[in-house]
Formats: C-alpha cells, structure tokens, sequence
C-alpha cells in the first residue's frame, strides 16, 4: 500500500531534484562569468529550432507510426502475431520518419547558410 504512494513520490521528487541542480549550477557558473567579465553573447551561441523544424519533425514521425500501424496490420494478417508486428513496425517506421526529417532538416539548414 505504501509503495502505491512512495514509488510515484521518488520518481517525481527525483526529476525536481535534477532540474533545481541542473538550473541553479547553471544559474552560479553564468553569474560567475558575468562577474569576470565574459561578454553575454556566450549565453546564446546554442542553435534554436524554428517553429518549421518542429512540426516537420512531428509531421514526418506522425507518417512513420501511421505506415508503423499499416504494416503492422499487413503483417497479422499475414499470420505474424499482433504483439510482435505492431510494436516492432511502429518503432522501425517511426525510427526511419525522424531519420528522415534529421537529413530534411540538414539540409534545409544547409540551404539558408
């Protein structure tokens, strides 16, 4: 009964924890450069997707887990066994729709630059 209550408690608590360190080591390391003298332009350097990027990313995954869910149906009617095809074909589909959208999304990058 109490494993009910403490599992979902230390999962969630531990999640916070990451993050409160992860932000606030962040937090003292920016403040200590700033106080050096490090110009505020470090902070941005990382790349920011473009709101594009993102639905193409969500787009291409959504057609690999639909071609996932067709194939899989194609392979129990086949005579596979359902709790075999359907995962399996959905995470190879869906593998190969976010491989896709990484090489369209390259070179859409490539293309701007």
């Amino acid at each position: 009964m109490a494993s009910d209550i403490l599992i979902p408690f230390f999962i969630f608590s531990s999640i916070f924890g990451i993050a409160y360190v992860y932000f606030t080591t962040r937090n003292k390391e920016r403040l200590a450069l700033i106080e050096k003298g490090a110009d505020a332009r470090l902070f941005n350097s990382g790349k920011r997707f473009s709101f594009g990027e993102i639905i193409l990313n969500l787009a291409l995954l959504s057609i690999g887990i639909g071609v996932g869910v067709l194939v899989g149906a194609m392979l129990e009617q086949g005579g596979m066994d359902s709790d075999v095809s359907f995962p399996a074909s959905i995470f190879i589909f869906a593998g190969i729709g976010l491989t896709v959208s990484f090489f369209v999304n390259r070179k859409l990058s490539q293309s701007e630059s």
